[in-house]
């Protein structure tokens, strides 16, 4: 089952970070899938931990490359990287501390930003990225 499909309009043409960022969608359509097929607690402990690591390597990698091709708008795209791994450490926390559960409300957030930081945020770094990389 699919939250995300993926297709290549979320592609920006770096492959390293159109693997990654394909690989966030296979990590919330398995939480979307082990929340609807009401799965062991255990069991989204284990993928939500993936997708907060996964996560924190994926902003690493992109601003790693913003940082090496001198992206002008580096420190505000890595507030935005800040900004939404602090949303997901919340969720991490109140989900363990059983707080919450993972719901579509939650999951509908975790799509909605990746969605929209690919196609609006990351879509502004890739044409200057690409400049050196093609």
């Amino acid at each position: 089952m699919e939250l995300i499909k993926w297709t290549d309009q979320y592609k920006i043409d770096i492959k390293e970070i159109d693997n990654q960022h394909h690989g966030l969608v296979i990590i919330i359509n398995e939480l979307f899938t082990l929340m609807s097929e009401g799965k062991a607690k255990d069991k989204l402990n284990d993928i939500f931990d993936h997708l907060t690591d996964y996560t924190r390597k994926h902003f690493s990698t992109e601003e790693l490359v913003l940082y090496k091709y001198a992206y002008p708008d580096l420190e505000q795209h890595k507030g935005e990287h800040n900004k939404f791994i602090e949303k997901l450490e919340g969720f991490k926390k109140d989900f363990h501390n059983n707080k919450i559960t993972i719901s579509l409300e939650v999951l509908n957030f975790l799509k909605d930003w990746l969605l929209n930081h690919i196609q609006i945020s990351d879509r502004k770094y890739a044409d200057h990225v690409r400049k050196f990389i093609d």
